[in-house]
Order: structure tokens, then sequence, then C-alpha cells
């Protein structure tokens, strides 16, 4: 009989787990205490794999940059304040982890785990989409050109290509769409998708090969027996299981504590608007460097978003943040305007930040059947194959074809 595996939480991480593990003749059910048609972080994210992503959030310079930008409710990064013990933790952690040597030791992991994701999507036989055209940087100053030469160089230096672009040479690259900037940094290897379109296409695989959906089914707690989780507590009764993989996004804090683990997250809110019939549609997905915005054409339409805010599990809208990417996009694409937007009601999602920027993926030495997939933050999309695939590699006894050191789920324990 096939290992029966039990994934909680069914995004775009535990979807390309389920489909890793099916394929591999495992018996998988998803638990998701969402409808199945449900909208969360991984539908209105910018839909880019980017191995130009290299460095994590937690780098030098990014504690002086949030307090600054955190005064502004329009900025691309804003803490609420609020007295709030787990976020106290979480940004001590971030600030000991913003080390230039914890950057440098990260960055070949984060590639590793990104190029193996990138040639996933291309192997993975399903039909999404994908565009290969890669990304630009585009930067309206010359000083930020300047800074993400620098980047560029290491991410030569790293195996990552990349090309330094005048402002000429970046509007020959995407002639269709008008740009205002001094140049850019261009990441051939970058891609982008459809995110809808790509869940649907996991979905469809997935139910063809028998895994079981439990959709709006709360996980309620554990059967444990000698550090082994026998069953899933659910809202709808007990999953048996040999095997259980925690990929549940945000709310894989809230499980990882009630099994007695550490796992530092906040949740990390960002804003999408969707263009159904923009003025002028770029071929390449590209990141406006000072806004800290993505913007990526999609089937048509064209997506904005950016922003992280952090003020708690609240998915509400904060109308400001959306109104600060609709300010700031005009200022890299003229043909456009601020009103452009105004019948776009804007999406965000909660996106779980692990305080070092890198994801949780691995055992964890507490409980000897759990898994943990989560913490992937802005990266979660791009990461998603890679992650079901080195996931499904520990299920089947192999060794992970990435290093999982700075991953583990134990770090902050």
């Amino acid at each position: 009989m096939s290992k029966p595996v039990t994934i909680l939480g069914a995004g775009v991480i535990g979807l390309s787990t389920a489909l890793y593990c099916a394929r591999r003749g495992m018996q998988v059910t998803l638990i998701d205490q969402k409808p199945a048609q449900r909208d969360g972080c991984s539908f209105g994210n910018a839909g880019m794999i980017v191995p130009s992503h290299f460095t994590p959030l937690a780098a030098p310079g990014m504690v002086r940059l949030g307090l600054k930008w955190m005064w502004n409710p329009e900025s691309p990064f804003y803490i609420k304040p609020r007295l709030d013990a787990d976020l106290l933790a979480w940004s001590l952690h971030f600030w000991k982890s913003s080390t230039a040597a914890r950057v440098a030791a990260a960055a070949p992991v984060l590639r590793d785990l990104s190029l193996l994701s990138r040639q996933c999507f291309e192997d993975i036989g399903l039909d999404f989409g994908l565009v290969k055209n890669g990304l630009l940087m585009l930067c309206k100053q010359q000083q930020t050109l300047d800074e993400e030469a620098h980047m560029a160089a290491t991410a030569n230096a790293l195996g990552i290509p990349a090309q330094v672009l005048d402002s000429k040479a970046t509007a020959a690259l995407d002639p269709n769409v008008t740009m205002d900037v001094s140049g850019s940094v261009y990441f051939p290897k970058d891609c982008h998708l459809s995110p809808t379109r790509f869940i649907a296409a996991l979905e469809s695989e997935l139910t063809r090969l028998g895994a079981e959906f439990l959709w709006e089914t709360e996980v309620k707690g554990f059967e444990v027996e000698n550090n082994t989780l026998r069953a899933v507590k659910t809202s709808h009764g007990l999953v048996d299981t040999q095997e259980v993989v925690l990929c549940s996004g945000i709310w894989s804090a809230q499980l990882a504590k009630s099994l007695e683990l550490k796992l530092p997250m906040q949740a990390g809110k960002g804003y999408s608007l969707t263009l159904p019939h923009p003025k002028q549609l770029p071929d390449l997905c590209s990141i406006c460097t000072e806004a800290r915005l993505a913007v990526t054409p999609m089937d048509g339409a064209l997506r904005v978003g950016g922003t992280m805010e952090m003020a708690g599990l609240n998915e509400s809208i904060t109308h400001r943040r959306a109104r600060g990417i609709t300010r700031a996009f005009p200022q890299y694409f003229p043909a456009f305007e601020e009103s452009d937007f105004a019948e776009v009601k804007p999406w965000s999602g909660l996106r779980p930040v692990s305080p070092d920027g890198m994801p949780y993926i691995g055992r964890t030495h507490r409980w000897k059947n759990l898994t943990l997939a989560t913490g992937h933050a802005m990266m979660g999309l791009s990461l998603a194959p890679a992650t079901g695939k080195i996931v499904s590699d520990l299920l089947a006894g192999e060794n992970s074809p990435v290093a999982l050191d700075l991953m583990s789920p134990d770090r902050f324990a």
C-alpha cells in the first residue's frame, strides 16, 4: 500500500508538494480551511519566477530603511506599531540576521533553490503558460542603477546571468511599452506566469492522480504517539497518516506552536491591482526598484503589486497602501495615470515571513514524521516546485538536492 501523506495547506506550496508526492505514488490528502474557490496569497501575487532574487529580506541596511519607511503609510514597507511579543521576538531575530556574513551564506542557497525551481517549472509537464522572457530591474535614478550594477556583478559571480542596460537599451528590449527610467538590469533567466492558471493546472493534475481534497476543513489538533503524528484531528473527523507536511502559509505558525515548535513568523500583507485592458502591455515582467513594485503581464492583463505591511493577521484592505502603488507606477510607465486604477478593486494577501528571509523547509527533531514547507514570504510561487520536490525527496528517504541547513525548521529553537 502506498504511503499516506497528509498535507496541511492547499496553497501553491501545498499543491506543488502534493504533485511531487502523488507522482511518486504516495497517497495524498490535502486539508485546507478555505473553500475550493479561494483567493489567498497564492492567487493575487506577481506570478514571477525569480532566480534574480538571491538576497534574503533580512539584509544590511533593511532595518534602517524599514524604520524610515514605516512612518509613511504609502511606503513600500510598513510595520503597524503594537505591543506584541511575537512581533518583538521576530524583530530581534530580523535585526540579528541582517548581516553581510548571513547574506553571503544565504545567497548560494537561494540561488540553488531558485534555479532548481525554474527547472522544475519547465519539467513539470503541465500547461500553465510559462513565459521565459526575463525580468527588468527598472531604475529611475542613476544612483540606484549603479547600486543594482553591483548586484548584477554579484549575480554573475553566482552563475545567474545579468546585464546592465542604459535607458535606450532598456526601451529596445521591450518596445511595446513606454518607460521613464535611467536604465535597468536584465535577468534573462527570470520568468512569469498567471498564478491562477498554474494553480488550476496543479489541482487538475492532482485530481487525475487521485489526491483527496478536504476543503473548508479546520485542523483541530493531532493524535500523537512516541513523537509521531498518528492522525490529524479536523472539524470533519480524524485523518490517519504516516507523514504530515505543514505548509499552511502564515497559519503554519499557530499549528507549529500547538506542536511545541518555535517558528517565528509574521504576516507580510501584499497588495496588487490588475488592469484587465491596459493602455500598453509589456512583454517582460519588471521590478520598479525604488518603489519596490512588481509589474507583470498576465494573459492580456497587467498586474501591479507591492508593499510589505505587517499588521498581524488582518486581511482587510488599507487603501492608502494600495494608493501608494497606483501613485508610483506611472512614474516608471508614463503612458498610465493613477486614474486608470479607479475602478480596479485592490487584492491583498498575507505572506508568511520568517525573520531571516529564508523559508522553513525540512524535517524537525521534535516529531519523527513531520516536515515543514512554509515561510517563503514573497517567493512562495517562485520556489514552490523546488520546495515540493525537496519535500517529496525527504519523504521518500532521499537526500535534498539543495543544502537545507539555513532553512531548518529548528534553527530558532
